[in-house]
């Protein structure tokens, strides 16, 4: 007996791929907005200032600041979308550069003296992580603390003075190099390694179990506990992670003018922050994307050179972060608020 062969029905298959590149717009709206402002900004800002937007000048420079406090943003991405904060990084940029010239100085090896930095960076972040996990301080009230303490020690420590990166410089021209060189003598190393940073920790929230562990607690902690996710672990492992990329940022800043200030990273606090919310993730924890804040890194940056551009003074940059701090911090909100009811 002859048997009859299931039939799927066919369906209707959309026109000119519009439903397949509708579905990529809802599925990721904030960062085609973030482009697409990122675009309109670009257009009127040659408009207003084409001498200085036309020019490869300043995209060169911008390649060389924003990194400076870009490779911050980036893990501070995961840190807040694990709904914690660390604002003592501004004080570890400066610590770890204490460690580094307190290393170089005994051993005259830069390397070594890398080394140092970016473990005295990985202490503060320990300490900070210990903290908070330990005795169930808030993130945000116990890293103003440390950000005080690390601040106070190295000006301790250095007295209060700076000191010459010549020496570690010519000892390792190499390792300048690559460090704060430039690629093809065209594209500056800083640029390279906030790229580098961006790939690990978009691979880390996106492509392995470490990132759904961290948005998991960020967005339902007690279903984080209750699936057995070791979350004191991941806190402090995202301090660590965030304390050593303070130090390594400290130590651009340090070697790109061949100079060590103790109070250099004070200037990146509101950079950082402005560039992490508006890159779209909010403060509420369990959202944000690493792209998105790779996008805001270069946003932040350019509203310093167009503020002078446009003709206002350089006055107005605090003014302009602070109010895209605001606005970013009150759309999250808003947001938010929508999509609870």
């Amino acid at each position: 007996m002859a048997t009859q062969a299931n039939t799927v029905p066919l369906q209707p298959q959309p026109q000119g791929g519009s439903s397949s590149v509708g579905s990529f717009v809802r599925r990721n709206g904030l960062i085609v907005g973030l482009l697409a402002i990122s675009l309109l900004i670009l257009i009127i800002l040659i408009v207003l200032a084409p001498t200085t937007f036309l020019s490869s000048n300043i995209y060169t420079a911008l390649m060389v600041s924003v990194p400076l406090y870009g490779v911050i943003a980036l893990p501070m991405t995961l840190l807040i979308i694990a709904k914690e904060i660390d604002l003592s990084f501004v004080s570890v940029m400066s610590i770890g550069m204490v460690g580094f010239l307190a290393v170089f100085n005994v051993f005259h090896n830069t390397l070594i003296a890398i080394a140092a930095c970016l473990i005295v960076g990985a202490l503060a972040g320990l300490l900070n992580g210990l903290l908070i996990v330990r005795f169930n301080i808030p993130s945000l009230i116990a890293t103003i603390g440390t950000q005080f303490f690390f601040a106070g020690l190295a000006l301790v420590l250095t007295n209060g003075s700076g000191g010459s990166l010549g020496d570690a410089q010519a000892a390792s021209p190499f390792l300048n190099s690559i460090l704060v060189g430039k690629l093809f003598g065209v594209i500056p190393a800083q640029a390279i390694w906030m790229l580098v940073v961006a790939i690990v920790m978009w691979f880390l929230l996106n492509r392995h179990r470490f990132g759904a562990h961290v948005y998991l607690i960020g967005d339902n902690y007690s279903s984080a506990k209750l699936m057995g996710i070791n979350i004191n672990q991941r806190r402090v492992l995202l301090f660590v992670l965030l304390g050593v990329a303070a130090a390594f940022a400290g130590l651009l800043t340090s070697m790109n003018i061949g100079y060590y200030y103790p109070t250099a990273g004070q200037a990146y606090l509101l950079q950082t922050l402005a560039a992490v919310f508006l890159g779209g993730t909010p403060v509420f924890g369990g959202v944000g994307t690493v792209f998105g804040t790779f996008i805001g890194c270069y946003l932040i940056g350019v509203i310093e050179p167009a503020t002078v551009a446009v003709g206002l003074t350089g006055f107005w940059t605090q003014l302009i972060y602070g109010l895209v701090i605001v606005v970013s911090v009150a759309m999250h909100a808003v947001l938010r608020r929508r999509l609870a009811n």
